[in-house]
Order: C-alpha cells, then structure tokens, then sequence
C-alpha cells in the first residue's frame, strides 16, 4: 500500500505480536520500522487526508478528528499491552520511511533517555470529583474546605507511591460531561509490577470517601501509555 508514513509512538524492540484484528488511522493495520536498535510504529495514510493542506483542513472537521484519535489511541493502548510506547503527537506524519528513519536519527539520544525513565511503567490518572457546591447543597464552608484538603492528601499519598506526577488543570464539565466540581486531577507513573496495590490504594480510598463523605467521587482510569510524563520526546496529553 502506498501512502504517507504516519507514526504512532517509538519504542524498543519487542518480541509479542501486536492484536492480529489490529488496524490504525485510515484503517490500516500498524507496523513496526527499526533503525539502530529503535522501532518507530507506522501505518499508511492517504495523501488526500495527510498532506500538510488537506490535513490542515481535517484537523478543523471534529467528527473526522475524534476517529482519528480513538484510532491512534487504539493502537498506543494496543502496544502498552507489549511493551512500554513512547506515543508520539497525534498526526505526526512523515513522507516515507527514509523520513521516519531521519526522525529517529535525530532524536535518538531523546528517545533513548525518555524510553528508560518510562520503562516498565503505566499511567494511571484519578480524578477526584464534588457533586455540588456549597451554596447549593447548604453545606458549610469549613465542610468545603475538608473536600479540597482531602483531595490534596489524596495527591500527596499516591505522588509518594508514584516514580512520578503530575498534576493537570480541573477539567471543565461542559467539556468532559462529568458532573461536579473537578478538584483534582491528576496522573501517576507507575511500575507495571505496583499496579495492582495502586488500584488497590484507590479502591480503599473510594470506600472511605464514601463513608466520610458521600458527596465526593474518587475516579481511576488507566492503565495508559505514559503520555504525561513524555515531556517533549512525545507528547503529553
């Protein structure tokens, strides 16, 4: 198949086969280019959606962008099964493999630093949510204060478990959907190997939330390729 060279992440070489029924953006299935010990994740794209004119243009059509997402995220999420990916921007494409391979050479040395600090580690984010406001459900302004504090202890506990976190902006509901206020939200770089205590340090957490403060919601998502924590050798999200 003809095409441009869309990446979806770098990575080191690794041995298990990505999901047979696999396909990426523009449907096509992914496949892996090596260069000096380093593999880069492409697939084709049509220059008609690709090039650098049509591709401004798409990137402006949302319903054209969600799918290209949740196609590029499939694959990064597909590739975190096998190994640990460096996802790259969404959209990051490239003429043809000797393009790849330029791109590889020259930000080898970033690849390599970044790829080691990630190595054997997920992200895990956890949202922590207030159903109403205080002046909407009556509660007193001290009750308040205790939800932010909680959520900072909260923050503080599991950054002390972390390798490392970082700390986003509070989403906005009109964007995510999600009701309350966001007090926190946040992203945790864990090895593959604590994995199960973290879920089990936010399932504890969401029991006793419940029972002190029924208003209050502990949300986890994950695990997911490290995107938070790829400064700028991929792209943080």
């Amino acid at each position: 198949m003809t095409g441009l060279r869309y990446v979806y992440a770098v990575c080191h070489p690794f041995g298990a086969p990505l999901q047979a029924q696999l396909t990426g953006v523009a449907g096509d299935p992914p496949r892996v280019l090596t260069h000096h010990g380093l593999i880069a994740v492409v697939s084709h794209v049509p220059e008609r959606d690709f090039a650098e004119e049509p591709l401004r243009r798409r990137l402006e059509d949302l319903d054209w962008l969600t799918g290209t997402a949740r196609a590029h995220e499939s694959v990064i999420d597909a590739l975190t099964v096998v190994t640990t990916p460096l996802p790259l921007r969404l959209a990051t494409v490239f003429r043809d493999d000797s393009g790849v391979r330029v791109m590889l050479e020259a930000r080898e040395d970033e690849f390599r630093r970044t790829l080691e600090r990630l190595e054997g580690r997920v992200e895990w984010g956890v949202k922590v949510y207030a159903e109403t406001e205080p002046e909407e459900s009556g509660a007193p302004a001290h009750m308040w204060q205790q939800t932010e504090e909680f959520a900072n202890l909260l923050h503080a506990a599991l950054s002390a478990y972390a390798d490392d976190s970082r700390l986003h902006a509070p989403q906005n509901p009109a964007l995510s959907g999600a009701t309350g206020r966001n007090l926190l939200n946040a992203a945790y770089l864990v090895p593959r190997g604590d994995s199960a205590e973290f879920v089990e340090l936010i399932d504890r957490t969401k029991e006793e939330t419940q029972a002190v403060s029924p208003g209050m919601r502990v949300e986890l998502t994950g695990p997911w390729a490290a995107y938070s924590f790829a400064g700028d050798a991929g792209v943080a999200t």
